[in-house]
């Protein structure tokens, strides 16, 4: 684990603070926790989705990439869910990922529908077995406001490309080290069912981070250290904050 977690502990600005951490511990945040994961996998599917429909597939393909999210858009969004009849279905039909054309004027687009495309499939796994955990518990899914982390970092994308894609799978990274990060600062301290699911997430986590880095290196096709530290400085700042939300990647606990 320890050599998994070296290049994320050197990419990030700063550890996740003990506060954040003995929160987290407590019983009384398992559930929002839980259901705050929920949502982080899903807004991670749906950002690469995104990726994809700008900057990897023609826009014949678009209607797929709909089609495979929306079950669990609907799951989510809707209010008269049924999470046994979700688990249930068979999930594999969602995967249309053969049938998606990529798009030929752009000269990366191989590359992000590849890594993109096996992201998404993990991150809608990793929704469901959460949901799965969730449902064994009898704990039900409900609406939660999202932190404000992802947004934090996403206002200070740069408008025009390539610079903005780069600056989406930059903050990509970040996202995804942390999450890697918090789940091996959290998972000694949970029931040995948690504890082995959230360690079971460090290597996907950590190869998505690296998906991520990769793709923005290559696209860039110069150095981009410098707008990694930009990002790393600010994505610091998030986490040391007081936060008044407890999620999965917020700030300190303010209470």
């Amino acid at each position: 684990m320890q050599q998994l977690l070296a290049p994320i502990h050197d990419f990030l600005g700063c550890e996740t603070p003990d506060l954040w951490v003995e929160k987290a511990k407590q019983p009384s945040q398992l559930i929002p926790l839980l259901i705050d994961h929920c949502n982080c996998e899903l807004k991670a599917a749906q950002t690469a989705i995104l990726m994809i429909r700008k900057y990897a597939i023609d826009k014949s393909s678009a209607h797929l990439l709909k089609a495979w999210a929306k079950p669990y858009e609907d799951f989510v969004y809707q209010q008269d869910r049924d999470a046994h009849a979700f688990l249930a279905r068979d999930s594999k039909k969602n995967d249309i990922t053969s049938e998606l054309v990529a798009n030929e004027h752009l000269a990366y687009s191989a590359d992000v529908m590849s890594k993109m495309v096996r992201l998404i499939k993990e991150e809608f796994h990793h929704f469901e077995q959460v949901l799965q955990i969730m449902t064994a518990r009898g704990i039900d899914y409900s609406n939660i406001r999202a932190g404000g982390y992802a947004r934090q970092l996403i206002i200070h994308v740069r408008t025009h490309e390539p610079l903005t894609i780069i600056d989406k799978l930059i903050i990509g990274a970040f996202i995804e080290a942390r999450s890697c990060e918090r789940f091996a600062k959290i998972a000694p301290h949970l029931d040995d069912e948690l504890a082995k699911f959230y360690t079971s997430l460090l290597r996907s986590e950590a190869r998505h981070f690296q998906d991520y880095l990769a793709l923005a290196q290559d696209i860039a096709g110069v150095d981009i250290s410098e707008r990694i530290d930009y990002f790393r400085q600010i994505e610091k700042r998030l986490i040391l904050a007081e936060d008044s939300e407890f999620r999965f990647h917020s700030g300190v606990p303010s209470q």
